[in-house]
Formats: C-alpha cells, structure tokens, sequence
C-alpha cells in the first residue's frame, strides 16, 4: 500500500537547533560553492559529496582553457554520480510504493537518484531552508514533486511517521550530528527489516586521536568528525545490525587528484584530504545496517 506524502508527518516541527547547528544552517544557506553548482548544472543533479572510482585523466591534457574545464568539470561530477549510486545500490529491494528518507539531503541529488532507481517515494531533509527550496524546484522542473519532497527539518526530529521508511541514508552529513540522537531517529523512521546506509569520512581509531588533518577538515566544514568506533556503537544501540561495510578510501584517492588539479573547482582542502588518506588517519567508510 502506498503511503501518501500527507501521511509522512504526524507533525510539522520547526527546525530546533542548537548555537552550533544554527551556524551549520547559515553556511549552507549562503554556500555558492562552484564545485557544488556547476558540476550539478551538468544534469541537474547537484551532489554534496566526493566521488570514487578510477578517474579519467586525460581530461588533463586537453589544449583548449575552456574545453579542459568542461571535461575535468564533467568527470569530476561523473566520479560523484557514482558515489551516489553506490549508495543507492545498497537501500534493498524496493519498489514504487516503498518510501525512503533521504537525511541531510543538500541540493536533492541523492532522493532523486533513489527514485530515478526504484520508482520510490523520498522525503529529503535539510536544516537549511534555502536547499530545500531549491531541491523542491528541481523535483518540479523533473515532473517528480510528486513522489520526490524536500523539508526544511532537523534530521534529529523530522515529525515523519514512525516505521514509515523502507530506507534511509545519511550520504556525509553524519559528522554534524551526535550519532546516537541520529541513529535514534533513522532507528524510529525505519519499519522493521528496514535498511539504512550511510557514506561518511571518520577518524581511524588505530591511528590514535584525530589528526591535525582530521581537525583542518573539521574547520573548513564546520563540522565534527566522529570516529569509526562511534558509528558501530550507536548503532549497536539502536537496533542498527551492520550487515556489509566497506573501506572506499583508495577508491575516493582518484577523485581527489583530480580535484587538486581543477583550478577552478579548487578549495584549498584538496591535500588535505590525501594527506589524512594516506596517511591512515582518515577513512572513507560504507556502511549498511538492517533495522531489528
């Protein structure tokens, strides 16, 4: 049976936050990061996260300025795509009338590749107002609005109906959260045997503490990079049974290069980056979870 839209939220919270969530909200309402929006001009649809797999550096050779920008931009945006599917690929088998939850959901790429996928429902949720409404005006310009919505909410307390969601993922949003206030919710939303995924950077806790490049990360972003234990523990907590987990460190290396290398896409935490990647100190971590 098909759960309307309607019947998502048995309320309609305003999006408490804290001092520090509110300040997480106003970088991402005045974020105009070209690495962001122009590799998501390309389709349409607009990612907030990196990508992984073997990159195509012959987009490097190219002569021409604006056609080596054009190519470098593209398989950039190509190596996200497949980050994203990578995820969707792990939400179990679902179907058009399955609803999943998209939590931290950015400019609205990953709701949209669940449902361009399996046909589904998808709520997305982010705690800044203006990427909701940009998500929502892409759905529209996609004819999707119907099954595919954003919401400016918490993800700690959506108001969404309990045991609604098939699916649900976090796609490198978990570090501006508390993992057990989280887990909670997904844990809350899922119905049972219900699937979650997420695709996150944590710290290494064989490597001690974070590392000064962990902390630069963190900095940049605004952010609080948890380490690996923590995930597996908070979820441990809230009847979230890992079921695969994959280290995707080396595949993630290849995006980052070429990241590096793009002078117009560059933010200045490209090494950083490599640097905690190979270092040990960082990692880039699938992890999928049943709900018991």
């Amino acid at each position: 049976m098909t759960i309307a839209h309607a019947d998502t939220a048995t309320r309609t919270p305003v999006p408490t936050q804290s001092t520090y969530q509110s300040r997480v909200a106003d970088y991402w309402n005045a974020e105009e990061n070209p690495v962001n929006l122009e590799l998501g001009k390309i389709d349409d649809l607009y990612h907030h996260h990196y990508g992984i797999g073997d990159a195509d550096r012959s987009v490097l050779d190219e002569q021409d300025a604006d056609l080596r920008r054009e190519r470098v931009t593209g398989e950039l945006h190509r190596l996200e795509h497949a980050q994203a599917d990578l995820l969707a690929s792990h939400l179990g088998d679902l179907g058009p009338t399955d609803r999943v939850f998209d939590a931290g959901c950015g400019r609205g790429g990953g709701s949209v590749v669940a449902n361009l996928r399996y046909g589904c429902h998808a709520d997305g949720v982010t705690i800044s107002a203006k990427q909701a409404e940009f998500a929502n005006e892409q759905a529209r310009k996609r004819g999707i609005d119907d099954k595919v919505r954003y919401h400016h909410r918490n993800m700690l307390d959506t108001g969404f109906t309990t045991g609604a969601y098939a699916a649900s993922w976090n796609n490198e949003s978990t570090m501006y959260v508390e993992l057990e206030l989280l887990f909670a919710e997904h844990a809350r939303l899922l119905r049972r045997g219900g699937r979650y995924v997420t695709i996150t950077g944590c710290y290494n806790d064989a490597y001690g503490r974070a590392s000064r490049e962990v902390s630069l990360i963190n900095a940049h972003y605004i952010c609080d990079i948890h380490p690996r234990s923590a995930y597996f523990n908070a979820m441990a907590r809230n009847r979230l049974v890992p079921a695969h987990v994959e280290d995707l460190t080396e595949a993630a290396l290849p995006y980052w290069e070429l990241r590096r290398e793009a002078d117009h896409l560059v933010t200045g935490i490209e090494d950083t980056f490599l640097n905690a990647y190979r270092n040990g100190s960082f990692q880039y971590l699938l992890i999928v979870a049943d709900r018991v």
